[in-house]
């Protein structure tokens, strides 16, 4: 009879248990026996400190799906690694240069600050490893990568110069998202749009009644736009002129009809600023307008503003609203209007428009397709990178699910504007471009000859993730990792990163490769505060999965994060859950109890238990013999059904629930009390005894990918009793495949 300690302890085994499975080398594909290949990446976490329960749930809900997909005795690759994140790691690194030390990062210069963010990036890194391993991840920690290193510099390199010798890639001036606070661009996507209140202002134009609540921005305004079918408006026609008394004195202005004025909103008339933004931009090349810029990169005010020129934006609006009154251009002021204030979501900067030569990929431009490996797309044939981006989706080869996310996907991309690709900062991949005179060379190494400057720019992030499937696989080589791993099974991201990283993994990989980049998208939502609230800084109400770990276990806190999570549907982390999960495992604990203390006798009778033991061997049913026997087989029966049909699509929330009803009471509640009259009995007892262990064993298959840690350690202590025949470890054993004869 083999005794375990009256209460689980998992300060005590998790390190252990970890460790053992580092040793075994399961977590590496080329160490298992499968035919059918399972391939996975992890979505690589940003180097910029330490991962928050975000990521804690993403790494449980990827882990469940990779031990799952293990034990069914596939090939299984679930490949790491983090993103150097450029914008976010250089801001936060100049942020803390500015605190500690009051220097900008231009007093240090390009190469002392690159080396300061990549110590930083590289400590970052240390610290995630340890959590995502902390959290019980089975990853390949021997194909590890990081997009900053060498080999995603070669395949960054080259995708650039694919694309540009195709003329996907272009440089050209056009209107950006740009953040003055770290001086560079922003990709639309990475736009937040945050709500604040500020005065609304009215002003009056000439005959027209303006709405503004950036004063600071009309310096320029020359012209009214109106709805052509604004019937308040119809005695004016499109090109007419009038004179009025602006900020500065006497313009004249002139009348533009377009449908992009909302005949709903205010008066419904507008002047626009072309140079400032987006919207005003488009609106002026549709119809040939100048465009004058009004502020600078800094945010500072231009000539243009005249007594205003040199003052920054900020400073200035009271002055410039004072002078507006005094000259009785303002009819009225809403205190309180409340708007969306367009921000950097990286660096937390207001973004300032700005009109500036950019690197752009060309999302419409059509080019011929060469080695195409898609349904839709032949190769030689024509097409645009929108339309690869949609053609795979509509086609189900990839599938998106929630299928609600696939309607939102295609709106995306029906929308979807040129690519700014270039940003100016320090630290990334700097853009393979290089000048001399009017001389400009691209390619994957430096031009020969003196003379030659690289352009200083560095490229956005998700062109260097978005290589993630392959380039962790190793092209522009043609590996056998690649051969064998590519397209990658499935890629479960949050909903959030659906156009910055899974719509542009599409792009790269059907453009560069011809092929899908992964078969599935998994959607999961945003881990909220028991208010709601996405965990943030600013609200002070984030929470370290570490201290959940260290406080009740990894395994509690996996299990409660996943227990009441459903695909693209955002969850509300309650710790009471977690403290609830730990109860779970130490009752789990007990069972394993009672079932060893009451086996006075090894039986070896379960047979092959895994990838790598002796095929020989014949699994077995025990012969129920009771009804409570007949019922615990038939409910067992049904629940590994279930649990599989669950984690076959990805409902991971309802595996959990059903293998936590079958434990906590079908089988501890009604089987193991009825099981304590029948080992009283000799006729019965040898039979309930291996019916225990019986359901012992698969609850522990069922239960692994969630909880892998107590369930590894009770299997280790079940195979050092010598009651499970040829085994491996648990992570490697064979999923529970029953099918029960009760008429036996």
């Amino acid at each position: 009879m083999t005794e375990l300690d009256k209460a689980y302890d998992h300060s005590k085994v998790e390190e252990k248990i970890y460790k053992m499975w580092e040793e075994s080398g399961f977590f590496n594909p080329d160490n298992l026996t499968g035919t059918e290949i399972f391939s996975m990446m992890l979505p690589p976490p940003n180097v910029t400190g330490t991962l928050h329960l975000g990521h804690a749930f993403e790494d449980a809900i990827q882990d469940i799906t990779v031990r799952y997909q293990r034990m069914l005795g596939k090939k299984t690759l679930w490949l790491p690694g983090t993103d150097h994140a450029p914008i976010a790691t250089e801001s936060k690194v100049a942020k803390m240069i500015e605190k500690d030390e009051k220097k900008r990062k231009q007093d240090l210069g390009r190469e002392v600050f690159v080396n300061r963010v990549n110590k930083f990036a590289q400590e970052s890194r240390d610290t995630i490893v340890n959590q995502v391993r902390t959290m019980g991840a089975s990853v390949d920690w021997s194909r590890e990568a990081y997009t900053f290193d060498e080999q995603r510099n070669l395949a960054v390199r080259t995708a650039f110069k694919r694309m540009y010798d195709q003329g996907l890639i272009y440089r050209g001036s056009r209107i950006v998202n740009w953040d003055p606070y770290l001086k560079t661009t922003v990709s639309d996507d990475e736009v937040e749009y945050v709500e604040q209140k500020d005065p609304f202002f009215h002003f009056k134009y000439g005959p027209f009644d303006i709405g503004t609540v950036r004063p600071e921005t009309k310096f320029g305004d020359k012209y009214v736009v109106m709805h052509p079918d604004d019937k308040r408006y119809a005695q004016y026609k499109h090109g007419d002129t009038f004179e009025l008394e602006w900020i500065n004195g006497p313009i004249t202005a002139t009348i533009i009809k377009d449908t992009a004025a909302d005949m709903k909103f205010g008066s419904g008339c507008m002047t626009i600023t072309p140079a400032h933004s987006a919207i005003d931009f488009e609106i002026a090349q549709r119809h040939h307008l100048d465009i004058e810029p009004v502020i600078d990169e800094r945010g500072v005010l231009l000539p243009i503003a005249g007594e205003f020129a040199g003052q920054h934006i900020k400073k200035a609006r009271a002055a410039i609203v004072e002078k507006l009154k005094a000259k009785g251009l303002i009819t009225k002021i809403d205190e309180n209007y409340v708007h969306n204030v367009a921000t950097n979501s990286r660096g937390g900067g207001i973004i300032e428009p700005q009109i500036k030569e950019q690197w752009f990929v060309d999302v419409n431009k059509k080019f011929k397709i060469k080695n195409s490996n898609l349904k839709t797309i032949k190769s030689g044939q024509e097409v645009s990178l929108k339309e690869l981006m949609k053609s795979v989706v509509a086609s189900g080869e990839i599938k998106i699910e929630p299928e609600r996310f696939e309607k939102i996907y295609f709106h995306w991309i029906d929308n979807l504007r040129d690519w700014c690709i270039s940003r100016q900062l320090w630290f990334g991949h700097q853009i393979p471009v290089w000048y001399k005179g009017k001389e400009v060379y691209c390619d994957i190494s430096p031009p020969k000859g003196d003379g030659w400057q690289q352009d200083p720019d560095t490229l956005d992030t998700w062109f260097s993730s978005g290589l993630w499937t392959f380039s962790t696989l190793g092209w522009p080589n043609e590996t056998a990792d690649l051969q064998t791993y590519h397209p990658t099974s499935l890629i479960m991201p949050g909903y959030e990163i659906l156009f910055f990283w899974v719509a542009r993994m599409i792009l790269m990989s059907t453009y560069l490769l011809g092929q899908i980049p992964f078969r599935q998208v998994v959607l999961h939502g945003i881990v909220r505060d028991s208010k709601g609230r996405k965990f943030s800084k600013s609200l002070d109400n984030g929470i370290d999965p570490l201290q959940m770990t260290a406080k009740y276990g990894t395994d509690a806190l996996r299990m409660a994060l996943v227990f009441g999570s459903g695909p693209g549907n955002d969850t509300v982390f309650d710790e009471q859950r977690v403290k609830g999960m730990k109860h779970f495992a130490n009752k789990l604990w007990n069972i394993a109890r009672f079932v060893l203390a009451n086996e006075d006798v090894a039986r070896p009778f379960m047979g092959n238990q895994g990838q790598t033991a002796d095929k020989s061997a014949r699994y077995t049913t025990p012969t129920p013999i009771t009804d409570a026997d007949k019922e615990i087989l038939a409910k067992l029966d049904q629940t590994v059904k279930t649990v599989t049909n669950h984690l076959d699509n990805f409902r991971l929330h309802e595996a959990a629930q059903e293998i936590y009803q079958f434990i906590w009471y079908k089988f501890a509640d009604i089987y193991i009390e009825a099981s304590k009259k029948q080992l009283t009995d000799e006729n019965l007892k040898e039979n309930t005894q291996k019916l225990l262990l019986h359901n012992l064993i698969n609850v522990l298959k069922l239960l692994h990918p969630f909880m892998p840690f107590i369930t590894e350690e009770l299997w280790g202590v079940l195979g050092q009793a010598n009651l499970l025949g040829n085994h491996d470890l648990l992570m490697v054993s064979d999923w529970p495949k029953l099918k029960i004869n009760l008429d036996r």
